[in-house]
């Protein structure tokens, strides 16, 4: 999948105003602008056994986070699938027109919410977490034509000769 910067999908107003509205938007646009965080979490279950971190996109200066995207060793997985961290954050430098850092985050996905005005799966028209699951599983790991959210892996969690 052809990697995009996250504000390239941002809702409109209305969709900000009507959460059934931004619902309906397709998986991409959804999970690049509104819902990554939801997505980025998705991602983390469903590789228990690789350390997925958690990760937040800031402008430098700027406390509030504006895209969430997980992490394992110099790949980045979010609404585009798993590209380098380096060529996310340099998509996004572009399209934001300035420099941006990228922010390990530590806490659980309901304290990320609260701390970081993101929005909480009650929050939503209907709980995303399904769709999130299934979005993930569908996109394939990094350098691999499997059906995959492991890196590394051949999509099936089973680690890939070179990885």
């Amino acid at each position: 999948m052809d990697l995009r910067a996250a504000g390239e999908f941002a809702r409109t107003p209305a969709q900000r105003r009507d959460e059934h509205l931004s619902w309906l938007r397709p998986d991409r646009a959804f999970f690049a602008s509104g819902a990554c965080h939801v997505l980025t979490w998705a991602c983390r279950r469903a590789s228990p056994e690789l350390d997925v971190e958690i990760n937040a996109m800031v402008r430098p200066g700027d406390p509030q986070v504006f895209h969430v995207f997980a992490s394992v060793d110099e790949w980045a997985f979010d609404h585009c699938g798993w590209h380098r961290i380096a060529e996310l954050e340099h998509v996004n430098a572009v399209f934001e027109g300035c420099a941006v850092e990228s922010v390990r985050i530590a806490s659980t996905f309901e304290v990320f919410c609260r701390e970081h005005r993101h929005r909480p799966l009650s929050a939503f028209w209907s709980d995303p977490t399904a769709r999130a699951n299934r979005y993930v599983e569908r996109l394939p790991g990094p350098g691999h034509r499997t059906e995959s959210c492991h890196p590394g892996t051949d999509g099936r969690g089973v680690r890939s000769e070179g990885a």
